[in-house]
């Protein structure tokens, strides 16, 4: 049998994660919730999660030093899976009530307040999608009421590249914003997959199923 692979799920102080760690091994993952900075870095996939404010879990990511975590997972090709509030501080900053908090930077660009549907919504799946592929009709918790409206990367990159392309998969109702990112290396989640049913665990299973793991030589 293929080995589960080890996720763990970075404990900031922010949020209670049991129900993400729930979802996560229902996909078919081992799942660890810890602040350790080596777990985080050794394990097979490592999420950072938060339904807090951005100006509330940068200085906590920061202080567990999970912004050189992410840096040095991405740079080696680890996965990393970014949820909500997890997903905002990829970008260069999060405004809320007119002040702006500084990201991780990974991708260009600003979350802000949106016009979010509040009744689970369909989304705009882009052709080549490992997560969303198939799920053009289902329907997603999209309510988060910040989001970022643009997607920078896309409008710089150039024609002649081997470089694969980001995947962004858009909402489709209400106002138009980024509902997930699918980057190499970096996946990233606006919607909720937990709240999403069945649709939203298709999606963590599809991404633990993509997981690299190193067989259990004691087995």
């Amino acid at each position: 049998m293929p080995a589960q692979p080890l996720v763990v799920v970075l404990d900031h102080g922010a949020d209670d994660h049991a129900p993400l760690a729930e979802a996560l091994t229902h996909a078919g993952a081992r799942v660890v919730v810890t602040a350790d900075k080596r777990s985080a870095l050794a394990a097979d996939g490592l999420v950072i999660a938060s339904r807090a404010t951005a100006a509330g879990l940068m200085p906590a990511l920061r202080a567990l030093g999970a912004d050189q975590v992410v840096d040095r997972r991405l740079a080696g090709g680890r996965p990393v899976l970014a949820v909500g509030v997890g997903m905002h501080v990829m970008f260069a900053e999060t405004v809320q009530d007119g002040t702006a908090t500084e990201g991780l930077g990974e991708w260009a660009g600003v979350v802000d307040a949106v016009a979010a549907p509040q009744a689970p919504a369909t989304v705009e799946v882009p052709a080549g999608s490992a997560l969303f592929a198939g799920l053009d009709d289902a329907r997603f918790d999209v309510s988060h009421p910040r989001a970022a409206r643009t997607f920078p990367l896309l409008d710089d990159w150039p024609a002649d590249t081997r470089l694969v392309v980001p995947l962004v998969t858009w909402s489709t109702e209400g106002e138009r914003f980024v509902v997930a990112v699918e980057n190499g290396p970096l996946v990233a989640l606006h919607l909720d997959p937990v709240s999403s049913g069945a649709a939203g665990a298709e999606v963590l299973a599809r991404w633990v199923s993509s997981l690299p793991t190193v067989p259990d030589l004691a087995e």
